[in-house]
């Protein structure tokens, strides 16, 4: 008998109290299941993804668990179960979430048989809030405990009452957890959870908690994992990867997982996403620079360019040092390209602490950046801070500091114009793309490019690679219009794993021997092959 927290209503007051719960326990989740999976037969769902690639992923897994548990991902029209995997790092996710909510609220009352639920930081901030002010919904989870949403949805179905379970702490490392993966050719794999870091805007690490660190072997298992499944690029996700390896004493194994990552066979792109200023270290430039599969790409958060800033946003380095990395990084690598992440209207940001940031920005020359206005958010110690800015000085400031950076990323892609570059194709289409009749992909160094394929030449699927030469420039992107001539297709094992995936999605045999596998554990397993090797 399995014990979980349920919301109960008494005298007008929502409480969280044990409750047994019939059924089996996963030995892989520690999860209850039920009845899940008969109930869920025929039912569909849809999943609405809020916030940061972290959740992204957790989107995925989430996926796979309801799709273990019987359900479809919707087709067409109103799905059975609407998830929302939120965020809570800017204030208008708050309004995004109540917004969509209050819209299936008619749905629901046409549907009862609707179930919405409500997880990621959102969630584990707001808690019994969801439910006073969205009483419609019918299961509350947090970012600790994913793997218990299939079960939620039994209980609130069976008990016709709203369910609650905020863990306080990771109940099971998310890797574990089945996973649908939303795309066959690149894919997201966790290194670590949670952080350390006491930024004062910052509401991640009292959502996701303390940093935990997944062991080398669990993280090139799945790697080699997804690429036996087809996948040609991995992105390294953690909220520092820098500090990855401090768990278990290694302060120089993000590095050493670099390098190790060169050694697998058929992976072809790796990139990582997010390091942190204070904790780059030189050892992880000359693993890039060393490690042929490691792209000349880079996301370095800045936040402001002010040191005072810096140190009222508890950032522990200054922008000296941000520039130096940066240099050190071109020395080695001339031609990467730099993202970042920064901060307007921080509390007390003065006008010479702003022309600061503006300052370190045209220095820094980025390809991109992620440019946010700043968000009051409670729990944070910032939000406490005084002199916080009026909005009108915020918003001057944001239009000055996009306009600058609009400039140096058209100046920056301007210089590709004239070079060749490798482009992994993707399922995604450009704006105009029905229009122009562009592909779209990424190169190396992750800038956007659409492109076209000459008259006569063969078309790539997701997940091949083509060359070409960059003919036009804009702030966002790179076009390529090449000749015959000029355009060069290699066809990869990703755009192979593409075709079997739309043919098993059609109904259709597959032009392969190797079945697809959508739905699969974080954790790996060895392929099983049948027929003659």
């Amino acid at each position: 008998m399995a014990v979980r927290a349920a919301r109960r209503t008494l005298d007008g007051v929502s409480i969280t109290v044990p409750v047994p719960v019939s059924g089996t326990t996963s030995e892989t989740t520690g999860e209850t299941t039920g009845e899940t999976t008969r109930d869920a037969a025929g039912r569909t769902y849809e999943v609405r993804t809020f916030g940061c690639q972290m959740n992204v992923h957790d989107s995925e897994r989430i996926s796979g668990l309801l799709e273990g548990a019987g359900l479809t991902r919707v087709q067409e029209g109103q799905a059975d179960v609407v998830v929302f995997n939120t965020c809570a790092v800017r204030e208008n996710a708050d309004n995004k979430l109540y917004g969509n909510l209050g819209i299936l609220k008619a749905v629901k009352e046409a549907r009862p048989d609707l179930q919405i639920a409500v997880g990621g930081c959102l969630a584990q901030k707001d808690r019994e809030t969801i439910l006073r002010r969205a009483p419609w919904v019918d299961a509350v989870f947090g970012t600790h405990n994913i793997g218990a949403l299939p079960a939620l949805l039994q209980r609130a179905r069976h008990n016709q009452d709203a369910q609650l379970e905020i863990l306080e702490s990771l109940d099971v490392f998310p890797s574990t957890l089945p996973t649908r993966r939303e795309s066959v050719y690149a894919g997201w794999v966790s290194i670590s959870v949670g952080c350390n870091n006491t930024c004062t805007f910052c509401i991640v690490p009292s959502l996701r908690g303390k940093e935990r660190d997944r062991r080398p072997g669990e993280i090139l298992a799945e790697i080699e994992a997804l690429v036996a499944d087809g996948a040609v690029e991995v992105t390294l996700l953690g909220q520092n990867v820098n500090s990855y390896g401090v768990e278990f004493g290694d302060r120089g194994a993000f590095a050493k997982l670099l390098r190790a990552c060169g050694s697998i066979e058929g992976l072809e792109r790796v990139r990582f996403t997010s390091p942190h200023p204070a904790a780059f270290t030189d050892d992880v430039i000359d693993a890039m620079t060393e490690t042929p599969n490691v792209m000349p790409q880079l996301h370095m958060p800045l936040q402001s360019g002010s040191d005072t800033v810096l140190k009222a946003m508890r950032r522990s380095y200054r922008s000296a040092r941000f520039l130096g990395i940066l240099d050190r990084v071109r020395d080695r690598m001339p031609h990467a390209a730099i993202s970042t992440d920064i901060i307007v209207g921080f509390p007390g940001e003065t006008e010479e602490d702003f022309q600061a940031t503006l300052d370190v920005v045209e220095q820094s020359r980025f390809a991109t950046a992620f440019t946010f206005q700043y968000s009051k958010r409670p729990g944070t110690p910032a939000a406490d801070l005084p002199d916080q800015l009026p909005k009108a000085v915020v918003q001057e400031r944001f239009e000055r500091l996009t306009a600058l950076q609009d400039r140096i990323a058209r100046e920056e892609n301007a210089r590709q114009v004239g070079t060749t570059v490798e482009v992994l194709v993707t399922d995604q289409q450009g704006r105009k793309g029905a229009e122009t009749h562009r592909l779209t992909g990424r190169a190396r160094d992750q800038r956007l490019v659409h492109f076209s394929v000459p008259a006569g030449a063969e078309a790539p699927r997701p997940g091949d690679f083509v060359t070409l030469p960059i003919t036009e420039a804009a702030s966002f992107h790179l076009l390529s219009d090449p000749s015959p001539a000029e355009y060069a297709l290699r066809r990869s094992r990703a755009g192979d794993a593409w075709d079997r995936s739309q043919a098993d999605s059609c109904g259709v045999p597959a032009p392969s021997d190797d079945a697809p596998r959508p739905v699969s554990l974080g954790m790996p397993s060895l392929p099983v092959r049948t027929g003659a090797p």
